[in-house]
């Protein structure tokens, strides 16, 4: 069995929570604190290239949070920020200046714009900076979106879809380029080994790891079988791609990897 060193990861998926910047209630629920120390001390054995840290419900539009973050993170991180539909042209471009990549949907909880936003931002975004975005969302809202999602220049859905239901519509728009993130394990009402393998199966270019730590309000935070599970189900030479691969593509960083 592989040690969580020996292959290179770009965590696709995790947040930084700081006090010293602005948290909202969301739902009744504000976060412990998880700092960018905390995150490389919990994954010290783990060869870390680069990730992604999304915003959260509780950061709502916060960016200072998010700008500070990926300055002392440095080169091979970015960020998936919240953003309101009043968001000026020069905020979003000064947004990228800082490394931010990506636009979440949070469906399932709150925090960000709602649905009636999705369609123009998307492709606002992608036309201005080259940004897409990042859906976290229910089976329910998979079947409203699921006739717009295709018409998206640049999507990728969170959390394996979180159940199940109505996976046959996921795997559809996977075909047709979706990405998606096989994250947050703890949380999820499905079958994981069965819907990476379903996943892999029909588009080994768009499935894509991370930790989601620290693992806000799910049922198991993160542990490293979940990383050996990959491995487990896929393989290694296609875990990698997994690993890091095909998150580094996708936020255009295939270039910037050692």
């Amino acid at each position: 069995m592989n040690k969580t060193s020996d292959i290179a990861i770009f965590d696709c998926h995790f947040h930084i929570i700081e006090k010293e910047f602005p948290l909202q209630v969301n739902n009744g629920y504000i976060p412990d604190e998880f700092t960018i120390e905390n995150y490389y001390d919990r994954l010290r054995d783990y060869s870390i290239q680069g990730g992604a840290v999304v915003s959260g419900s509780f950061q709502g539009f916060d960016q200072t949070y998010l700008t500070s973050a990926l300055k002392r993170l440095g080169p091979g991180f970015v960020g998936v920020t919240q953003l309101p539909e009043t968001v000026t042209d020069e905020e979003i471009l000064d947004l990228d200046r800082h490394g931010v990549k990506a636009v979440r949907f949070n469906l399932n909880r709150g925090g960000s714009a709602g649905s009636e936003d999705l369609v123009p931002m998307a492709n606002r975004v992608y036309d201005l900076v080259g940004w897409h975005v990042e859906l976290y969302l229910g089976a329910d809202s998979l079947i409203s979106l699921k006739d717009k999602i295709p018409g998206l220049p640049k999507v990728a859905i969170d959390h394996l879809g979180i159940s199940d239901t109505n996976l046959e519509i996921l795997l559809n728009l996977l075909r047709d380029g979706l990405a998606i993130k096989a994250t947050g394990f703890g949380r999820l009402d499905l079958d994981v080994s069965d819907t990476l393998r379903k996943i892999y199966e029909v588009n080994p270019n768009v499935l894509m790891f991370g930790t989601d730590l620290p693992s806000t309000r799910a049922r198991r935070v993160y542990s490293d079988q979940d990383f050996y599970n990959v491995i487990e189900v896929l393989g290694e030479d296609k875990a990698e791609r997994v690993f890091s691969t095909n998150a580094l593509n996708f936020y255009g960083l295939e270039n910037t990897s050692s």
